[in-house]
């Protein structure tokens, strides 16, 4: 197991849950996975696939994935292929042949082609060792990312019995996890459930005002990094993609919009580093491989917890720093509230409103944002200080609040807690409108007891309670409800602190850990890389991912046996590119000593 690890993989250990899943799976058990973006699934099916005899089918949602995930194994030494709607008669017909004499470890196939009867018998007649099912929550309604056509893969256990199944996605709360297991009918299977804590990505929230020039001034100070912008629709792609362009920015749209040969050049384009930045809707990310993305920037609000969680986890895929940055304004809030509207089914608009509130509670909260994304998966995160969002790096300061706790309670009270906080926040600021007029509430004691605050701080006050749990919201229409933590405010037995307004802080908080690095080295290799990568016509990591490159640049090995010790160089990559990148370092390093 560690010498296929090594000579094929580059790697020395495994990550966590790593090897006792690849043990459950020659003991052809089921299993279940859910492992963070970038934390080594793939490796997961990937390496029993060359301890076993056969083939081992992946069921992957996209072909632009296989595409990655092929070249990348084939780059390793490793016998891959896919079938998918791509290929012609002839190609398709010569994988099925190389399949039925053995003469390949890993087959990626799309759930439409596996679940057609043709393929199915087949299959019948090739020696499969494992079937893995690649992004699984897509089985699930409850995931971010249904597609109807995962529900038909409950046949694998039917037809193939006696064949081990394994499960794996980046992204599941625990009732989609309930979902694929029982929608899979996976027997008896181990759930391996990694923390969903991706320690090396920043998180920050930031007000949308000026927020194309708050963009702008971050692009300018990180031109050389790759990154992923957001954006809610095909419009705003292309306003922001045409904008960025005539900053001179290297930039692409992708949008469901363009053509698809357009979409795929434009991807290819990002993937290969000859652009630096895509502006794109939802519609780009599943399956996106590079792992060398700097940046992701939501410029306006994803629409739940799941998807931003997701496309956060495209960067820094190679466990490297990576800044996650949030626009947020309430208008943006509104726009998806109205599609939202637009849905047919009142579940479906019930759950998305839920799923709605909760990404706004993320972006409203003055609590660790990590904390926020992991406790929503179900996980608690018991440190004090991640280190690593906006809220934790600069928290605002906190002071005593109890009496203007006691005046927003007292205004709920007084209103028999019928309203909402917007409401409240109206009779506190004594405003004069029709409601408050008809309702008679200008004659509460509490009508213009806010006079200290504005309206908008009022509105921060009153979410910070909710958020610290002495206020609770309930009823279709969301009312403010006292409760025991109220009571003791009001009573006088319990304090509360509360923050001091201020605004979100605008600097980026990345990481320069690699300082170590010889940055004139990495540069070189970097464009090495490039080159050897157009000539092969693939995308540079699958050369050398950028963690490799930058321990190149630090440790600066000069010999076969160093270059070997480098992480993700296996003897494969070794013998087909050792020696021109060992040229460019002991060149490098002989040429800083003559300047020296």
């Amino acid at each position: 197991m560690y010498k296929i690890l090594h000579k094929y993989f580059g790697y020395e250990e495994f990550r966590s849950h790593q090897k006792d899943i690849i043990t459950d799976i020659l003991d052809k058990k089921d299993t279940f996975v859910v492992m963070p973006t970038g934390g080594g699934k793939s490796l997961c099916y990937q390496l029993p696939a060359l301890l076993m005899e056969g083939v081992t089918i992946v069921v992957s949602p996209l072909i632009s994935l296989m595409k990655d995930q092929v070249d990348e194994l084939r780059s390793n030494g490793i016998s891959a292929a896919c079938l998918n709607s791509t290929l012609g008669y002839q190609e398709s017909n010569q994988i099925c042949n190389d399949l039925l004499y053995n003469r390949i470890d890993v087959l990626y196939i799309t759930p439409e082609r596996l679940t057609m009867s043709k393929t199915l018998d087949f299959l019948e007649s090739v020696n499969i060792n494992l079937f893995a099912i690649d992004e699984a929550h897509c089985i699930s309604e409850w995931g971010q990312d249904f597609r109807p056509e995962y529900l038909r893969l409950n046949m694998l256990k039917k037809k193939f019995p006696d064949i081990p199944l394994i499960a794996l996605t980046a992204t599941a709360t625990p009732r989609v996890q309930n979902d694929v297991i029982s929608l899979l009918e996976l027997e008896d299977c181990r759930r391996y459930i990694s923390s969903f804590n991706r320690d090396n990505l920043y998180y920050e929230v930031r007000h949308k005002k000026d927020a194309y020039k708050q963009m702008v001034r971050y692009l300018k100070t990180h031109r050389k990094y790759n990154g992923i912008i957001y954006c809610q629709s095909r419009r705003a792609v292309e306003d922001l993609y045409n904008k960025l362009k005539k900053e001179g920015f290297r930039v692409l749209p992708y949008h469901a919009g363009l053509p698809a040969k357009i979409r795929e050049e434009n991807q290819e384009s990002f993937i290969r580093d000859d652009v630096q930045i895509i502006v794109a809707t939802i519609a780009f990310g599943m399956g996106i491989n590079k792992p060398n993305v700097r940046f992701v920037i939501h410029y306006d609000l994803p629409k739940n917890l799941e998807n931003y969680y997701q496309q956060t986890g495209r960067g820094g895929r190679d466990g490297l720093d990576c800044d996650c940055i949030l626009f947020f304004s309430y208008g943006d809030r509104y726009k998806i509230e109205y599609f939202i509207n637009q849905k047919s089914r009142k579940s479906e608009r019930d759950i998305a409103l839920s799923k709605l509130n909760m990404m706004i509670d993320y972006c409203e909260s003055n609590v660790c944002r990590r904390k926020l994304l992991l406790n929503y998966f179900g996980e608690d995160f018991d440190v004090q200080n991640c280190g690593k969002c906006d809220v934790c790096l600069e928290p605002k300061e906190m002071t005593d609040g109890t009496a203007t706790a006691k005046t927003f309670l007292s205004c709920v009270d007084e209103l028999n807690q019928k309203y909402g906080l917007n409401h409240v926040v109206d009779v506190l600021t004594g405003s004069k409108t029709k409601k408050i007029t008809d309702k008679q509430h200008d004659l509460l004691e509490s009508y213009g007891a806010g006079y200290n605050y504005k309206k908008n701080q009022w509105l921060d006050i009153g979410k910070e309670l909710l958020h610290k749990g002495y206020l609770e919201v309930k009823g279709k229409y969301p009312v403010l409800k006292l409760n025991q933590k109220s009571q003791n405010i009001l009573s006088g037995q319990e304090n509360v602190q509360l923050t001091k307004l201020s605004e979100y802080p605008s600097t980026s908080k990345q990481d320069n850990s690699a300082n170590e690095t010889d940055n004139q080295l990495f540069e070189k290799l970097r464009r090495l890389r490039k080159k050897l990568a157009d000539s092969e016509n693939k995308a540079p990591y699958i050369i050398f991912a950028d963690t490799s490159l930058r321990q190149m640049a630090s440790i600066c090995p000069k010999t076969y046996d160093e270059f070997l010790k480098i992480s993700g160089v296996g003897e494969y990559k070794l013998e087909k590119y050792g020696d021109m990148f060992l040229s460019e370092i002991i060149d490098h390093c002989q040429s800083s000593y003559a300047d020296s």
